[in-house]
């Protein structure tokens, strides 16, 4: 068993709901096999368990491991395609780096890239849109098997619209899709780390025909989950319309693709009614604020989303997204809000880390596994201890209570910051100073 001592912050409860932010300073968690069995005031857990390893934590912030719930593995080298709205950054900026995705060795070493970026950043679990190509799938569970991260992702699947180098039909899509759940989903080392998911690429780009068959594979695959893009761009809504004569949620439901095991991504310009049936059907949507911004797109109304019983996670939205750290999502998260005015919801630092924690891993099915520190749940976690000098470090020193540490944390914080991150015990990796070279993972 190890005891981890630290300050350890988390969000047991929803701070939507009027609960408020956990933080124990000089505290303890004691893990027995990647499950916290466990937590208390530091000096008691030391002396109930003397015999057992101490990991040193204090100074800093233990906070769970960062949950992603919209990022896409293909683009992590096309961040920074800036001044364009999204249909014009797809084709110059997106597509043409996803196609090249077709080189199963090329596909390999994005993978790498990929994966060091979210471990980097502090986060240990992420809904992944994979590739339009089924080796490079292959070769982001090979990956993420190897690194530990829990990942769910799948094969994105498209048939117009876009380049033809990434099309596929119903048939090839279904095949395909039924392969590579049959290798990946619950499987993973150790077992139970990755899953797949049903991924059409959007409406806008799927036909009817497509999106059928993307529904019987979600039939056919027990417990897969479903991803895709909703309401992102007025430009892409309007296309939406013309080609299916109905609201872009309807093109998903038709077909029996929206239920709890769903996460939409974006949602920044929804109807009334597509809030009505997402929230009948116990959708998910990630709010990925900084590709919003950088796009474009739009404003996220939050508000609308709680009013309507939406539940609301972040994702980063790599590539249009400018980086993997949900520390940054966060920030821009609250901007999004404060500029909103009296139409904003109001954030607090203890909402930015339910957002990119025990939000996300509700959303992802996985509230009963990680999320938190509770008694029970597995370790997953990252220390947050910048390098002494630096602007975060004078700002935590310096911090008036943990609350007050958490908001300098998100207004400050970069992955150069993420000291260490760990999924069910086991660290991912470690950096021992800025610019350094990661342990091997």
């Amino acid at each position: 068993m190890t005891v981890y001592r630290g300050t350890f912050v988390d969000t047991p409860l929803s701070p939507f709901k009027g609960h408020h932010l956990r933080a124990d300073q000089d505290a303890a968690v004691l893990v027995r096999d990647g499950v916290i069995a466990a937590r208390g005031p530091a000096d008691d857990l030391l002396r109930d368990h003397p015999a057992d390893e101490v990991v040193d934590l204090t100074g800093g912030l233990v906070l769970p491991g960062f949950v992603d719930t919209h990022v896409h593995f293909p683009q992590v080298r096309a961040i920074g395609g800036l001044g364009m709205p999204l249909l014009d950054w797809l084709e110059r900026c997106a597509l043409p780096e996803e196609a090249r995705l077709a080189d199963t060795t090329y596909a390999a070493g994005v993978a790498a890239d990929f994966l060091d970026g979210l471990a980097r950043a502090g986060t240990t679990t992420a809904l992944v849109f994979g590739s339009h190509f089924a080796g490079a799938v292959d070769a982001l569970f090979e990956e993420a098997t190897r690194v530990g991260l829990r990942i769910t992702s799948g094969l994105v699947l498209s048939d117009r619209i876009l380049r033809a180098d990434l099309f596929t039909d119903p048939d090839r899509a279904y095949a395909e899709g039924a392969e590579l759940a049959k290798r990946w989903h619950g499987a993973g080392n150790p077992a139970g780390r990755t899953r797949y998911a049903v991924t059409p690429r959007f409406s806008l780009s799927c036909t009817d025909p497509l999106l059928e068959s993307a529904g019987a594979l979600l039939r056919d695959v027990p417990d897969a989950w479903f991803t895709s893009h909703i309401n992102e761009n007025p430009e892409e809504i309007r296309g939406v319309r013309d080609l299916f004569g109905c609201d872009y949620a309807t093109t998903y439901d038709k077909h029996d693709l929206l239920g709890p095991r769903s996460v939409l991504a974006h949602d920044v310009h929804p109807t009334r009614g597509e809030l009505r049936l997402m929230s009948q059907r116990g959708v998910a949507v990630a709010h990925c604020p900084t590709s919003n911004a950088a796009l474009g797109s739009g404003l996220f109304s939050l508000g609308a989303h709680l009013a309507y019983g939406v539940r609301v996670a972040l994702g980063s939205d790599v590539g249009a997204g400018t980086g993997f750290s949900l520390f940054k999502e966060g920030l821009q998260a609250y901007f999004c809000q404060q500029l909103q005015g009296r139409d904003g919801h109001r954030l607090t630092a203890g909402h930015l880390l339910h957002l990119a924690t025990a939000a996300g891993a509700d959303a992802l099915g996985l509230a009963d596994v990680i999320g938190d520190f509770e008694v029970g749940k597995e370790y997953d976690a990252l220390w947050l201890r910048p390098e002494p000098g630096t602007t975060l470090d004078v700002a935590l020193r310096h911090a008036d209570s943990p609350d007050d540490a958490l908001a300098k944390a998100f207004a400050l914080a970069t992955p150069a910051d993420v000291r260490q991150t760990w999924v069910a015990g086991s660290p991912i990796r470690q950096q021992t100073s800025r610019g350094g070279d990661p342990d091997d993972r």
